[in-house]
């Protein structure tokens, strides 16, 4: 990968209320030992909303069951607004709430006010002090009109719901979303993203939200921390991240006509794939297609010349839009084929 994209933060902030270093898991068996985590290292600031972002067994649910003390790193460094995670985990466990994919965040034969009031009351906020504030999330969550559902009988998006509106009813200063809008329509996914944004603008919560729909990271999170192989290949701003990629990917479609000794299609495609790096390429009978990412702007010469040697008459060249899904994608991609090349 390129060294401007790994340039995560070599020198974590001391003022974060998050910090993970140098944290390393391995789970072994009778059979093999599996490193979930490598090295990874990040911080988050007070107050900052991060996307923690990654491939399926990159390593990002056992980071973050590493810092709840859920599972116990092999070594590393975990601190919570200044409390060693490790050494202290119940004092660090009371600024931290989450909400975790696959797991059962609530009771469901009790109704949906019910559990905002026992979870809340495990953490230390009594009913009476909460409240006001229990109702604030029934009205922010659009749950008002289920308080009195037991949950094993609502929808999944309002038993997602439900879960956050649980986990933010604690009032820790920081928070773990583990896929928060999994089982949620478009409506509802929209519903709960404005939520969180009003939430985190109001209240100034320290948020990590993992989840595998770009659209939620790229519209509630200012930075985003991307995890390859069980290491951090990318820890930045996400509008300076899109920009990386907006002015090196491009759409080329050309027409091939065979005559005057050009190059067949296939012959151009093969080729390409050679010299560079393709995202994507359909193909007719006389048209080539291609989504091409260069890894320096100027590099589009180089592929317009290298075009015209093929005998190809080019229809046209767009710009492509860059999304934080395309950028995610791409990066996981060079990552890989770095891999490939050490190997």
């Amino acid at each position: 990968m390129e060294k401007v994209l790994v340039s995560h933060q070599q020198n974590l902030d001391k003022r974060a209320f998050l910090t993970v270093e140098n944290l390393r898991k391995a789970f072994r068996d009778r059979k093999q030992v599996v490193e979930a985590v490598k090295d990874i290292s990040f911080s988050v600031a007070r107050g900052e909303m991060i996307g923690l972002l990654g491939p399926n067994g990159a390593g990002k649910t056992t980071t973050i069951k590493c810092v709840l003390g859920l599972v116990k790193p092999d070594s590393g460094r975990i601190e919570v607004a200044g409390v060693d995670c490790l050494r202290r985990p119940r004092d660090a466990a009371r600024h931290m709430a989450a909400v975790l994919e696959g797991a059962r965040n609530t009771y469901w034969r009790l109704t949906v006010w019910e559990n905002i009031v026992f979870f809340a009351g495990i953490h230390g906020v009594s009913k009476e002090r909460g409240k006001d504030y229990f109702e604030y999330l029934l009205e922010v969550l659009k749950l008002k009109e289920k308080r009195n559902v037991e949950v094993r009988n609502l929808s999944s998006g309002f038993k997602q719901k439900t879960a956050l509106a649980c986990a933010l009813a604690k009032q820790t200063p920081l928070v773990f979303l583990d896929e928060p809008t999994l089982g949620l329509d478009v409506e509802s996914s929209y519903e709960l993203r404005e939520a969180l944004k009003e939430l985190q603008a109001s209240e100034g919560r320290t948020i990590v939200v993992s989840s595998h729909d770009m659209r939620v990271i790229q519209d509630v999170c200012s930075r985003v921390v991307i995890v390859s192989r069980g290491r951090v290949v990318v820890d930045r701003s996400i509008p300076e991240l899109i920009s990386l990629f907006r002015s090196r990917s491009y759409k080329v479609i050309l027409t091939v006509n065979g005559a005057n000794g050009s190059l067949s299609v296939e012959e151009i495609r093969r080729k390409l794939e050679s010299s560079f790096p393709l995202s994507s390429s359909k193909a007719t009978k006389d048209t080539l297609e291609i989504q091409v990412s260069l890894k320096q702007p100027a590099e589009i010469y180089d592929l317009v010349e290298f075009l015209r040697t093929t005998g190809a008459s080019i229809e046209t060249i767009s710009q492509e839009e860059v999304d934080l899904e395309r950028a995610f994608l791409e990066i996981v991609r060079r990552d890989n084929d770095s891999c490939g090349t050490q190997s």
